[in-house]
């Protein structure tokens, strides 16, 4: 009634044979050709509704042991054997096999480049499996349904085939296999479609270039019948040809001579003509100038007419009296403003002042873009006002006030005073105040990070300019510390380090240097992993901290733990880098505490450090800073716009702005922030917008795109594309436009570019940095934000083990440390390293009210940390805090 079945053990899951008979007295398997043991058997009877006879069901389990422990020339099978009092009967052989599928395909799929309408071949050999694997093919992670589409075809032999390629082929091609214990995915081909360039038709011949003589005429044509796409090959042949030609001369008419003068007229009056015969005007020469007719009187004025209306005379009277008035008015006018010119007018015509001066546009400037202060870039009023004129500032202090985001808002009591020289100055009577708020910096900041904002002028405060910065090959910064510590700061980098109080013995002094490398590095990562902030230094190597101290490092990762694996590695003394440990693991060597945008990392030794991502997924985010120069100061009709991708890192920022300064270039935009994904797609930078009668590009450059690998795989290297456009007029002084910047299928940015070009000046860029860059080595208690004697009580209070759980770790989770708390639990005083760690991720904001209130949650105080400071406001250490604004 029923045969046992072919099966498969997959994994160590046993299967199970079954064999039903009717009618039966007996029912036994027998494995390769061995019977089974009676008590392998399971037994079942029951009785034939219809018949009345008895029908007997047996089940036995094969294991994955019994299948491997057999070595025969065929694979492992089972049947059963039934008896009844008819006679024996046997069952088929059921093979019984272990199912696996191996990890490595015998053939991947190669990536092409075919031309469209051609033919694409994609060969896959899935990997060694029992059962056979079965193959599914993957377009840009979507499965192919070659049912849906007659083009293409994979039946054959696993293959995938495109019979005519199209434009919409080009991606990644994916084999996937698959049976009941697996599935294996190949690696990606990726498929591009090219299109070659094809020439238009030719456009009608020029006039000839000649008006006289011989010349040359034209006609062109161009590549975009097709264009050239996805690399295809540009057209070949000119796209210009020129011909010769020749122009008849045109012949300007000129008069024959006049002709004898006529008899004299009832008028008293006798003609003369000539003609334009002499030649006449040929070829499109000019007609002949002058009259064609003359007449005089012929009685030397002794002609006499009669006058027929005697109201004709008074008419003429009258006209005469009006004539004679008019003439008076205007002298008693003009007298009248001669008199008046030497104390100059409020309000004049402009129109008369056209000749020989040029027109200036105020506008206000555009709100959240206080970061870029740019003198050049005019400000846009809400009501326009044009002024002609040279623009004369009153004193230094008017320039001054150039610069501020407020200018010109509100632009009051202006007026325009016309000199006998009509030069025109424009001023603001009685000194007029200028107000308004200053916008804060949109730079990407979190807690440990800014780069700062702008103020109101009698706030501003450690203010850089650009020129100002070092250009030094290495950033460095070297101090020597004591048994009271200290903080090192490698000034708009991000990067420090936090020397803890009682680190160094007593009575000893240590040189300490902090640096950046900005060589090429020695650290490669390995396939798609990323380093993700600056390669460190910190020195002497040759000493060791009793307390551990505190490095702080950038990073450009966007934190998830889903979709990062950040490791810490350390440099040997031999060049070779070894890994110290993963954020996430739990160790009491050191302890890594992961920040948005920085890593501040507890140590024991000095040495070189680096922090290396490794993506986990697709989703994993690389944030990227966007930064626009340009050449501002430009003395030909080029001009060039610099678009760099750089990690969203300080250093690496800083990085550009020295060679910008170097190549004369000007931040033309506030920088932003694109989040590149590691999903393979390119970065695609394009200017859009480009005023077609102002200005033009280079044909085909107006969209760059950056491979993947070169964006994921940067290394710290800032990503540069630069675009070159060509004003067709000097006489054009603005330039308007866009730049995006996106990746495929990903996030985009768009920075609106507004700026205006000055041929014989050269403006400079204010540069907003740290406070870190007038204090790049603190010593003693002025490096810390949390009062000695205070600190000291903390950890008095707190490294005392409490019944209530009210100790060092409640301390460590309302700063929100909960991982590894093992590495505190081996600290001589774990509080105190808590704090060093609340110290080096709070040294710009040093916000004391929120470790305040944290104590207060865990009841281990009833006062703020701001108000027990008063009691220490003598000390000099905590005089120092409140200066800077604690």
């Amino acid at each position: 009634m029923e045969e046992p079945d072919d099966a498969y053990i997959i994994k160590s899951n046993p299967i199970v044979l079954r064999c039903k008979a009717m009618p039966a007295m007996q029912i036994f398997f027998k494995c390769n050709g061995e019977w089974v043991h009676q008590n392998e058997h399971v037994s079942e009877e029951s009785m034939d509704e219809t018949t009345g006879l008895k029908i007997r069901e047996v089940f036995i389990n094969v294991t994955r042991q019994q299948v491997e422990d057999f070595h025969g020339p065929e694979d492992y099978w089972c049947q059963c054997v039934a008896w009844s009092h008819l006679g024996t009967s046997k069952s088929r052989k059921a093979s019984v096999r272990i199912a696996y599928l191996r990890k490595n395909f015998e053939q991947d799929p190669q990536g092409k480049e075919v031309p469209i309408e051609g033919m694409i071949v994609l060969h896959c050999r899935p990997p060694e499996g029992v059962p056979a694997a079965e193959v599914e093919w993957l377009k840009n992670e979507e499965p192919i349904d070659s049912n849906l589409d007659e083009n293409i075809d994979t039946r054959a032999d696993h293959n995938l085939i495109i019979r005519q390629a199209r434009l919409s082929d080009s991606g990644n091609y994916t084999c996937m296999a698959a049976n009941i214990v697996a599935k294996r995915r190949s690696m990606s081909a990726t498929v591009v479609v090219y299109v070659n360039g094809g020439w238009s038709s030719w456009t009608e011949w020029s006039n000839c270039n000649a008006r006289c003589g011989r010349g040359w005429q034209k006609r062109s044509r161009t590549c975009t019948n097709p264009a050239p796409l996805n690399g295809g090959a540009f057209c070949e042949g000119m796209s210009v040809q020129k011909i010769t030609c020749t122009s008849l001369c045109p012949v300007d008419g000129n008069w024959e001579v006049w002709s004898e003068w006529s008899v004299c007229s009832p008028e008293c009056e006798h003609l003369r003509v000539r003609e334009c015969i002499a030649p006449p005007p040929r070829n499109g020469g000019k007609y002949c100038e002058g009259l064609s007719q003359e007449s005089e009187n012929c009685t030397e004025g002794l002609c006499i007419q009669d006058i027929e209306n005697a109201s004709d005379i008074a008419l003429y009277s009258g006209l005469g009296a009006a004539v004679i008035a008019v003439a008076v008015l205007v002298v008693g006018v003009t007298l009248y403003r001669r008199s008046q010119s030497e104390y100059g007018v409020d309000v004049i015509d402009s129109s008369a002042l056209t000749g020989g001066f040029q027109t200036f546009n105020f506008k206000t400037v555009r709100q959240g873009n206080s970061l870029l202060l740019n003198s050049s870039m005019q400000p846009d009023l809400t009501v326009s006002r044009t002024y002609s004129g040279p623009i004369c500032l009153q004193d230094p202090m008017d320039k001054e006030l150039m610069t501020e985001s407020s200018l010109f808002n509100p632009l009051s009591d202006i007026k325009v005073k016309v000199h006998s020289s009509f030069m025109v100055s424009l001023g603001v009577t009685e000194r007029a105040e200028y107000h308004g708020k200053a916008h804060s910096g949109t730079f990407p900041h979190g807690n440990n990070r800014a780069f700062g904002t702008i103020q109101a002028r009698n706030k501003a405060t450690y203010i850089q300019n650009l020129s100002s910065i070092s250009t030094q090959s290495e950033l460095k910064t070297t101090a020597i510390f004591g048994h009271l510590g200290g903080r090192l700061v490698v000034p708009n980098t991000g990067v420090s380090l936090l020397i803890p109080h009682g680190a160094i013995p007593e009575e000893s002094s240590w040189e300490i240097y902090l640096a950046i490398n900005q060589r090429e590095s020695s650290l490669q990562p390995e396939g798609t992993d990323v380093l993700l902030g600056p390669e460190v230094t910190c020195g002497p190597s040759d000493v060791s901290v009793s307390t551990p101290f505190a490095l702080t490092i950038p990073h450009c990762a966007e934190v998830n733990s889903e979709h990062w694996s950040i490791h810490l590695k350390k440099r040997t003394q031999q060049g070779k880098w070894e890994e110290v440990m993963s954020v996430e693991e739990e160790t009491t060597s050191c302890y890594c505490l992961l920040d948005p945008y920085a890593c501040h990392i507890l140590l024991n030794s000095f040495g070189t450090y680096a922090l290396i991502g490794e993506p986990i997924s697709d989703c994993a985010v690389r944030q990227l800073k966007v930064a626009v120069f340009g050449c501002l100061s430009c003395n030909s009709l080029d001009y060039n716009l610099r678009v760099y991708c750089m990690d969203n890192t300080p250093c690496s920022f800083q990085e550009v702005v020295l060679d910008e300064r170097l190549q004369g270039g000007q931040l033309l935009e506030e920088p932003k922030l694109l989040h590149f994904k590691g999903n393979t797609f390119s970065l695609q930078i394009s200017v859009l917008d480009i005023p077609p009668f102002l200005w033009r590009i280079k044909p085909f450059t107006a969209c760059q795109e950056v491979p993947f690998s070169r964006v994921w795989c940067s290394n710290q290297k800032p990503l540069h594309c630069a675009f070159s456009l060509e004003r067709y007029t000097p006489a054009t002084t603005q330039l308007s436009c866009k730049i995006c910047v996106r990746q495929v299928k990903g996030h985009e940015q768009i920075l609106q570019i507004q700026t205006s070009i000055l041929e014989s000046e050269r403006e400079s860029i204010t540069f907003f940095a740290h406070d870190d860059s007038n204090f790049p080595a603190q010593m003693g208690a002025k490096a810390f934000k949390i009062p000695y004697s205070i600190r000291q009580r903390i950890c008095a209070t707190f490294d005392t083990p409490n019944a209530k759980g009210k100790d060092w770790q409640m301390l460590a989770q309302k700063n929100s440390i909960s991982r590894n708390l093992s590495y505190f639990a081996t600290q001589s005083s774990p509080s105190a390293v808590i704090l060093d760690l609340w110290e080096a991720r709070h040294q710009h904001d040093g916000d004391l009210d929120s470790l305040a209130c944290a104590l207060e949650e865990i009841g281990r105080t009833h006062s703020k940390i701001s108000d027990i400071t008063e009691t220490e406001i003598e000390e000099p250490d905590f005089n120092y805090s409140r200066q800077n604004g604690l």
